[in-house]
């Protein structure tokens, strides 16, 4: 079995999706759980763009044990400078430098010629060496360059001190057959091809990011570049775990394995699509809600008689036991507890306190509390802003005849504040009484809402977008009611507005 290296750019390219702004702290979250996953690498981020992403690359740098961190970097002498100084802390660090390839982005974009571009590369490659060991060349828009010239490029890099290479499908152009030609003609081709790793970057413009990199694996790629729930530019990147377990459901075919963690899967999955605000379709491969669903009469009856009869693997194997587990109002802390080390979950007696004080809030008002619930009652408090604002009292009269009334009471940092107001739903009414009581009339861009399981009693999960100027947060809730769910998530923006959460820029990478 060839080992398979696993490079997550969750926190960068996929950090570029459209409308994803990420905190310091969110991005923290997202790399430890990425860790528990298993990856080898983690791109944290791409520190030039601003101040806000070279102080969360540091921090994930100085609080995540165990993979590569790797930061991004043009081949530029400030950028690389930057990089090397976000990701010193790190026990394993990556400076990932690159520039384009292609005849268009060389003309049109760069504006140099080809022998500038090699010597631009050879140049970043050498400097970056100067700061770690460890330094990836990437070739942006490899998809649509010319095969001789990459390797020439890649020889040069090679020479200068690169110890990994990346083919980068940048616009999502390339087909699978004509992928992997490129691939094997790369790595046959280039002087020192044996003593780097050999690494794939594919997008999804034409929905074949994860099998170009499966067909690159099948050519002699090493390491494969991908995202949770495959987000990022435009239609986004590989899909992490559609890669992961293609490869370790037929690695009869492929003969490699990685060295993930699949029993994370579905909980990384969850925690992205939450903090993110980009939801998991349910047909989604793996970690869709109805990737393990069967409604049709023929397949429950096989399933039940057999389970490989259409299954190729277990829920289980993706962390998906959520039906196994339930809890309900008498269960106590133990129980609690316990129920939340089995989803892997390491809460300290501080931790706790709040969190089984909302379970108990939750179960009091619901029958059963299952494993989803409580995956996301832990995300929740784990992730929300410190609390200026404090939901402490919310009522609400709507319906057919009647104009929808909302009246709450705030915790501020300086008083109790009750303001009542109208809407055109109760949702509106209610933001619109939240907005008097803080003084904060942000702009609402996006609310979507969606239940944590099937049933009348599922919790409500809230996602808010609010813009104020340049500033975009997102804001989460969780309740057994809507509306109560849809106060607590505009709440949770509006306190992550004032503590100063902002958003990125977008900055053009492979």
């Amino acid at each position: 079995m060839r080992r398979i290296k696993i490079f997550d750019t969750t926190l960068r390219d996929g950090e570029q999706s459209p409308g994803v702004a990420l905190s310091p702290d969110e991005k923290v979250a997202i790399a430890k759980q990425l860790a528990r996953l298993g990856v080898d690498v983690i791109e944290a981020g791409f520190p030039i763009a601003s101040p806000g992403d070279f102080a969360a690359v540091r921090r994930i740098a100085e609080e995540v044990e165990g993979p590569t961190i790797a930061a991004l970097a043009r081949t530029a002498k400030a950028d690389i400078e930057r990089a090397a100084e976000a990701i010193e802390p790190a026990a394993r660090r990556r400076i990932h430098t690159f520039i384009a390839t292609s005849p268009v982005h060389m003309e049109k974009k760069l504006r140099m010629t080809p022998d500038e571009v090699v010597e631009k590369a050879v140049w970043a490659v050498k400097f970056a060496r100067g700061f770690v060991d460890d330094v990836e060349f990437s070739a942006e828009d490899a998809g649509r360059s010319d095969p001789d010239f990459l390797v020439r490029i890649f020889g040069e890099a090679i020479a200068a001190g690169a110890t990994t290479i990346n083919i980068p499908d940048t616009v999502g152009y390339q087909v699978p057959w004509k992928f992997a030609e490129l691939v094997g003609y790369i790595i046959e081709n280039t002087p020192g091809a044996d003593g780097v790793d050999w690494s794939v970057h594919t997008h999804d413009d034409l929905g074949m990011a994860v099998v170009n990199s499966l067909a690159a694996v099948r050519a002699g790629a090493t390491q494969v570049e991908c995202t949770i729930n495959g987000i990022g530019e435009r239609a986004g990147n590989a899909s992490l775990e559609e890669v992961v377990m293609a490869l370790y459901t037929r690695r009869d075919f492929f003969e490699a394995e990685t060295g993930v963690n699949t029993r994370e899967l579905y909980r990384t999955s969850q925690l992205v699509s939450r903090l993110t605000g980009m939801v998991v379709p349910p047909n989604k491969a793996i970690v869709g809600r109805n990737a393990f669903a069967h409604e049709s009469g023929i397949h429950q009856d096989g399933v039940l008689k057999a389970r490989e009869t259409y299954e190729i693997m277990n829920a289980e194997i993706v962390g998906r036991e959520a039906a196994v587990m339930v809890l309900g109002k008498h269960s106590g802390r133990h129980a609690f507890k316990k129920a939340l080390a089995e989803l892997g979950y390491e809460i300290g007696d501080e931790e706790l306190k709040p969190l089984f004080a909302r379970f108990k809030e939750i179960a009091d008002r619901k029958k059963q509390v299952t494993t989803e619930d409580l995956i996301a009652l832990v995300e929740d408090e784990r992730t929300r802003a410190p609390e200026m604002f404090k939901l402490l009292d919310l009522q609400v009269h709507s319906g057919l005849a009647l104009t929808p009334v909302a009246t709450v009471k705030v915790k501020t940092p300086d008083d109790e504040v009750t303001e009542a107001a109208t809407g055109d739903g109760p949702v509106d009414a209610v933001y619109k009484a939240i907005s008097r009581a803080v003084g904060l009339s942000p702009t609402l861009e996006r609310y979507r809402i969606e239940a944590t399981t099937g049933g009348t009693e599922a919790l409500g999960e809230v996602m808010v977008r609010l813009r104020q100027g340049s500033v975009v947060v997102t804001g989460r809730g969780i309740a057994p009611d809507i509306v109560e769910s849809s106060a607590r998530a505009y709440l949770d923006a509006l306190n992550k507005l004032v503590s100063g959460v902002g958003a990125r820029e977008a900055i053009e990478a492979p």
